[in-house]
């Protein structure tokens, strides 16, 4: 990379245009490869509470890696045997190969095929794909967002009353949103990656949790919500900082920018 800042260095932007474009294509054939398992015979096997394996995650992380490992890029993907030679790269992929496993099992379309590029800790390029809905969400951090093709921006909506929040299905029903349910209009939505994509799009304004996630859970969806004009954060507003040693991170919240505070409010 030149000594220029990477926003205004031409090598950086054709960088981020050549990924975007193999990041896309990786992921559309990764979701015919899941399309083909979806609703038919494959194996599950249980990593742990609510976290299945299954075949198609498999196959979709096989596909990926073809597509988009190179040896002088990191790379962190839910379903590889993690490197922590990525440590020492400027660029980074972090992949979840089928953010939604649950979902997937249950034959619920709300799962994504999760791709996000990371530049020296920071995301800058998301690209989620929705296989059974044929849903494109990608962005470009200070280039914009697109949904199936068309640029896409978060919403308008200001304050909580009225606000579509996109949230977990399993946490709702365990009851953690409850102390929520007066303020804030709640969609049960599946995938954690998903629910970015609709914020970015304008279909939410917002999605939260105070639980922990990992960073191939919200990698991508952090890129698109900030490529469309939104703000995304831990759970008491830190930024993210990605291809970290452990890669949990502290709560989620991803927002139209314009509801942010009052998101953070709820959780302290």
């Amino acid at each position: 990379m030149s000594e220029s800042s990477p926003a205004m260095d031409p090598s950086f932007d054709a960088v981020l245009t050549e990924s975007l474009d193999a990041a896309v294509s990786a992921a559309r054939e990764a979701g015919a490869s899941i399309r083909g398992f979806y609703k038919d015979s494959y194996t599950v096997k249980e990593k742990g509470e609510d976290n299945p394996l299954t075949d198609a995650d498999l196959a979709s992380d096989r596909i990926i890696a073809k597509r988009l490992k190179r040896d002088d890029w990191g790379w962190l993907s839910e379903e590889s045997v993690d490197d922590p030679v990525r440590l020492g790269r400027d660029f980074a992929w972090i992949i979840d190969p089928l953010d939604g496993t649950k979902e997937f099992t249950l034959g619920i379309p709300e799962f994504v095929v999760s791709i996000g590029l990371v530049y020296r800790g920071t995301a800058v390029l998301g690209v989620l794909y929705n296989p059974i809905q044929d849903e494109m969400y990608s962005g470009v951090v200070g280039r914009g967002a697109t949904f199936n093709g068309a640029a896409c921006q978060v919403s308008t909506h200001a304050g909580l009353t009225g606000a579509r929040i996109v949230c977990s299905r399993t946490e709702m029903k365990k009851g953690m949103f409850d102390a929520w349910t007066d303020r804030v209009k709640l969609h049960p939505v599946g995938s954690v990656a998903y629910k970015f994509g609709r914020v970015a799009a304008g279909q939410a304004e917002a999605t939260f949790t105070p639980q922990p996630r990992n960073e191939w859970d919200i990698c991508a969806g952090v890129a698109i919500v900030m490529a469309a004009g939104g703000r995304a954060s831990g759970r008491v507003g830190q930024p993210y900082v990605f291809n970290r040693a452990n890669p949990l991170v502290d709560g989620v919240c991803a927002t139209n920018g314009a509801v942010h505070a009052d998101i953070l409010g709820l959780m302290t």
